[in-house]
């Protein structure tokens, strides 16, 4: 199975999981294909990124949500369809978990695959 992160980016974030303070998040649309068959996923992950250089991702508060599946393979055309309604999800997922991301503060540049 190939697994490629179409879009990366890290984001101030705030909330708690597992009786630790989240500081930052990492959300991601995820490409899977195998066999034909292609799949996509918006992911966030909460870490506790204690200080500037602190990016050390734990996955305990991971969270996705599928949002394509079919035969076929990537398509530029509906990676951009689905990053036009990404944050929404990624909001979705952050607030029924008790998290905030904050969009206006990036952490890194986005990178794309």
């Amino acid at each position: 199975m190939a697994e490629i992160n179409v879009y990366e980016q890290y984001f101030e974030a705030e909330g708690s999981f597992n009786d630790v303070e989240r500081k930052a998040c990492l959300v991601m649309l995820v490409s899977h294909s195998e066999a034909g068959m292609i799949r996509y996923e918006a992911a966030v992950t909460f870490f506790p990124h204690r200080d500037e250089e602190d990016y050390a991702v734990s996955y305990d508060a991971y969270f996705t949500e599928e949002l394509y599946s079919a035969p076929g393979r990537r398509s530029k055309k509906r990676e951009a369809e689905l990053l036009e309604t990404f944050r929404d999800v990624i909001d979705r997922l952050a607030e029924e978990n008790g998290f905030t991301v904050f969009w206006e503060k990036p952490l890194r540049e986005e990178r794309r695959g």
